[in-house]
């Protein structure tokens, strides 16, 4: 057996039947890929950008395809006409629900659990452009993203139990304390009320606040940036973000060491040591 040619993986074989993400042609909202940053835009402006049964198993499978996604390494996620998300429609959602039995409940519970696993689960940074309303699951998919970039008049409620439900929806109770502290994700969860932009800066909820003519813009740029970094080791990031929750001090120690030592097979930690070198900025190129 010759050993002249180190053998290459093909990425179509290992994804299967998955095209390119540019070719995805996205039924229940706004979708397109352009130089790494993949933009998902929920595009119901007249009702507040409300999610479906339909969008919810199409956002789902969407994020969970992602980490077969070679063209794509940043999503940005907004609303369209001024607001984030409103939650699940009352009327194609919550009207439905209340005359389910028990088992078509917990199927519709685990699908919308299932698609914030999806966001944690895809390698690439998710960053949530945030203006006026991000209620109910748009304020879980605000939280399920990696960083959130708002507005100061955006207004962010978990307002499950202002429908008679209990604030332990799609991961809420695990990651919103994680995120704002446990005080004050009891008091979202507990109340239901609005978190005002300023606060969420405040909070920890938002990384920044920015002009809302500038929300897209800016929320497109800090994704360009993530683009420009080492996106397999970003990728590691956030898997191990995500991972060490549920680990010891001692654990996560070791499965640093591990994910660092996997980094430093990559061509992207000899351009940086190579640019260093030779006093010039690195040039990234994921792999």
């Amino acid at each position: 057996m010759s050993h002249e040619s180190t053998p290459r993986v093909d990425p179509a074989l290992v994804a299967g039947n998955h095209r390119p993400a540019a070719d995805y042609e996205a039924k229940h909202f706004l979708w397109n890929v352009d130089a790494g940053v993949a933009r998902i835009v929920l595009d119901r402006p007249e009702r507040k950008n409300p999610l479906t049964f339909d969008s919810y198993a199409e956002l789902r499978d969407l994020f969970g395809n992602l980490k077969y996604a070679n063209d794509v390494k940043a999503v940005v996620v907004s609303g369209a006409g001024g607001n984030f998300c409103s939650g699940g429609d009352v009327h194609e959602i919550i009207g439905p629900l209340v005359r389910l039995k028990a088992p078509e409940l917990l199927m519709f519970t685990r699908m919308t659990g299932d698609l914030v696993k999806a966001m944690r689960a895809c390698p690439q940074p998710i960053v949530a452009a945030i203006d006026g309303v991000c209620a109910g699951a748009g304020a879980i998919m605000a939280m399920a993203s990696d960083l959130r970039v708002g507005t100061a008049r955006s207004k962010t409620a978990f307002l499950f139990n202002r429908v008679g439900l209990a604030g332990c929806d799609m991961g809420a109770c695990a990651m919103l304390p994680r995120i704002v502290g446990q005080g004050r994700a009891s008091e979202l969860l507990f109340t239901g009320r609005a978190l005002g932009g300023e606060e969420a800066e405040r909070w920890g909820f938002f990384n920044r606040l920015v002009d809302p003519a500038r929300l897209e813009e800016d929320a497109v740029a800090l994704a360009r940036d993530l683009v420009a970094g080492p996106t397999f080791a970003n990728g590691i990031t956030k898997t191990m973000l995500h991972q060490e929750w549920a680990m010891t001090i001692e654990q996560a120690i070791e499965a640093e060491a591990q994910a660092q030592a996997l980094c430093m097979l990559t061509q992207d930690f000899t351009r940086a040591y190579e640019a260093f070198a030779a006093k010039q900025k690195p040039v990234f190129q994921g792999n």
